[in-house]
Formats: C-alpha cells, sequence, structure tokens
C-alpha cells in the first residue's frame, strides 16, 4: 500500500490535472455544477454497482471516477471565489471532529447505537430544525424510506424488535387488502412497503440492496430464458404463460 506521502502526492497530481483540463479542454471548460449533476449521479450509482458486486479492482475504479466530480465541483467553486478543496475538507474536518466527542472529547459511549443518537443530537446544535432535515429530497424513495427510518430511530422512534416490526406488516397489509378506492389503495401500498422496509432495517438487512440483487437475478435468469428459447428456436413472444414459466423453471433448476 502506499505511504501518506504518496496519497498527498497522488491527490495534488490528480488536483494539477483538474487545473490543465479546466484550462485546456474544450468539454471540461464548458461544464457547470448543472451539467455536472446528472452524470455524478451516474458514478455514483456505478461504483454502488462494482459495490454489490465486491468487484475491489472496480471499485477502485469508480471510486476514482467520483473523485473525479468533486474535485471538478471544488475547482469550480474556487473559480466563483466561492470555496476550493481545502476549504471542503476543512469543513469535514471541522464537523467530523464535532460529532465525535467520544473521541476527540470527554464523552463516553458504550455502543454503535449511542454514537448515532449522539450524532442526530449534535446535528441538531448545528442548527437542523429537523432530525428529517438532512434527507435529500432527490434520494430514490426506497432509500428515503429506509435513512428516514434509520434517522428517527436515532431519538428513540422505533420498534422495539423485528417482531413488531413484523406485526406492523401485517396490519398495513390487511388494510391494503380491504382497501378498494382505487386512490387510498395506493397510499395504503406505500405503508405496506414503508412497513417492510422499516421490517428489514431492524432485521439488520438494507432493504435497497436485496432488491438491486433481486433484479440482478431476475434480469440473469430471463436472459438465461431468452437464450434457451432461442437454442430451441422458439420466439419468446409467441409463448404461452405456462410454455414461459415452464422455460423459467427449467433456468431456475440449473442455478441460474
Amino acid at each position: 500500500m502506499n505511504t501518506k506521502e504518496q496519497k498527498l502526492e497522488a491527490f495534488g497530481r490528480l488536483l494539477d490535472i483538474m487545473d490543465d483540463l479546466r484550462e485546456k479542454c474544450p468539454w471540461d471548460r464548458k461544464q457547470t455544477l448543472q451539467t455536472l449533476r446528472h452524470l455524478t449521479l451516474e458514478e455514483t450509482y456505478e461504483l454502488s454497482d462494482a459495490i454489490l458486486k465486491e468487484d475491489l479492482q472496480e471499485i477502485k475504479k469508480e471510486m476514482g471516477d467520483v473523485l473525479l466530480h468533486l474535485v471538478f465541483y471544488a475547482k469550480i467553486g474556487s473559480e466563483k471565489g466561492a470555496f476550493d478543496i481545502a476549504d471542503a475538507i476543512n469543513s469535514l474536518n471541522e464537523k467530523l471532529i464535532f460529532r465525535h466527542p467520544h473521541i476527540y472529547g470527554d464523552v463516553e459511549v458504550k455502543d454503535e447505537e449511542e454514537v448515532k443518537k449522539n450524532w442526530e443530537k449534535l446535528k441538531l446544535k448545528e442548527g437542523n430544525k429537523s432530525i428529517l432535515a438532512g434527507v435529500p429530497k432527490g434520494l430514490p424513495s426506497l432509500v428515503k424510506a429506509y435513512r428516514i427510518q434509520d434517522k428517527v430511530k436515532g431519538v428513540g422512534f422505533d420498534f422495539a424488535n423485528e417482531l413488531d416490526a413484523w406485526k406492523k406488516v401485517e396490519e398495513e397489509l390487511d388494510e391494503m387488502k380491504a382497501e378498494t378506492a382505487p386512490g387510498k389503495k395506493e397510499e395504503e401500498l406505500g405503508d405496506v412497503l414503508f412497513s417492510l422496509i422499516n421490517y428489514a432495517r431492524i432485521s439488520g438487512m438494507n432493504p435497497d440492496t436485496a432488491l438491486e440483487k433481486t433484479n440482478a437475478k431476475f434480469i440473469s435468469r430471463f436472459q438465461k430464458m431468452e437464450q434457451l428459447a432461442a437454442e430451441r428456436n422458439l420466439n419468446l413472444a409467441e409463448l404461452s404463460l405456462d410454455e414461459m414459466d415452464r422455460l423459467w423453471d427449467e433456468v431456475k433448476k440449473s442455478n441460474g
């Protein structure tokens, strides 16, 4: 592994390259905070995919791409006279020190949960008017629900155990089944999903990770089903649902 000096040298080289690109490359010169935003989201999801696969070499590559975007934002910030990369890092350093009084102060904590509770209380001291103020509006709904639940847990608003959380799932399912009005049924479905996410969280599972793994599994199986149909000169779109189900079961039995 690289020494601290080598890491700092590599980061300094990146800053120099960013300066060159911003000055000399037509594409890089043209970029703004807004034009980079959607690209940053794309790079973040690519990093997320690599993490789910636990592909360390791909994680390294995608981390670099995300880091480039962060340095790019800092460069634009410096051009506007608002902030530079050092300002961003120093702000982060001060925040981390303030939010870890059990490391940099005289506060004692007994476990991870106490750390998280203190964290939320300290954020309110920083000026946040609500525990939920830090939940980004643009988060995907499933991730947002998880973060909402995790944050209110920090002040003790949570089910006592996973059994109680599952009872809530069953209660919401019964309410959805009993509802007949379309608009209200959609609302009840939202309650079911929210309670399922809560159950997963309390049970130590990340529902976003679980769903993404299921998405990947479904894609893999469906593509193998398409391949199997092609090998047998079958047109998938012309098969009945029963015929497709038989192909699907065949793929599943072959550990697809």
